[in-house]
This record gives structure tokens, C-alpha cells and sequence, in this order.
């Protein structure tokens, strides 16, 4: 327990540092993320069926309505940048489902 508050302390002072204009103390890094993709209705029944789920299981996964789903696939509806994200990475390795199953 002494150590884990030690550590503690450090990160504090070194934090309190670096805003303070001291960066001697820390390194950071720049990332840059990729914008969530844009999924039309195609894509999303292409990425549900590629991975053998109904419209109300990809909706369970997903968290939202199967007619939110019925929707972006008759393309009265698009998914937000949330949702699309999450097609992305269904459809980039679908083992991320696994993940949710859990």
C-alpha cells in the first residue's frame, strides 16, 4: 500500500509540474484517430450478414432498438458516430463480438 501511495505522489508532482510548464518530467504522445466511418444501408446488412446475425441480434450487440437496425438498413436512418464506430470494428475483426458476449 506504501508503494501504490508513493506512486501516487509521484504522478501528482510530476502532473502538477508539468502544468506548472515542467515537461522534464513527463513524456506525451500525439495520436491521431481516424474519424468513425460513414455506413450506408448496404454496408450495414453486408457487415450483419457477413457475420450471420439477424437484425435483432446485431440491435442486441449494439445496445439499440432492431428497428433502429431495420432502419439504417432501409436507409431512413444512419448510424451515429458511436454506433459506427462499433460497425467498424464488427467489421474490421469480428471477433470483437466475442468481447461483448462475454
Amino acid at each position: 500500500m506504501e508503494r501504490e501511495t508513493n506512486e501516487l505522489a509521484q504522478s501528482i508532482a510530476q502532473a502538477k509540474a508539468y502544468l506548472d510548464g515542467d515537461e522534464s518530467m513527463v513524456t506525451s504522445h500525439t495520436v491521431t484517430v481516424k474519424p468513425a466511418p460513414r455506413f450506408n444501408a448496404v454496408d450495414i446488412k453486408r457487415i450483419r450478414e457477413t457475420n450471420h446475425m439477424t437484425q435483432r441480434v446485431l440491435a442486441s450487440y449494439l445496445s439499440i432498438s432492431f428497428r433502429t437496425v431495420e432502419a439504417w438498413e432501409s436507409g431512413k436512418a444512419s448510424p451515429n458516430r458511436s454506433a459506427s464506430r462499433l460497425l467498424e470494428m464488427i467489421e474490421k475483426d469480428p471477433r470483437v463480438i466475442e468481447l461483448i458476449k462475454a
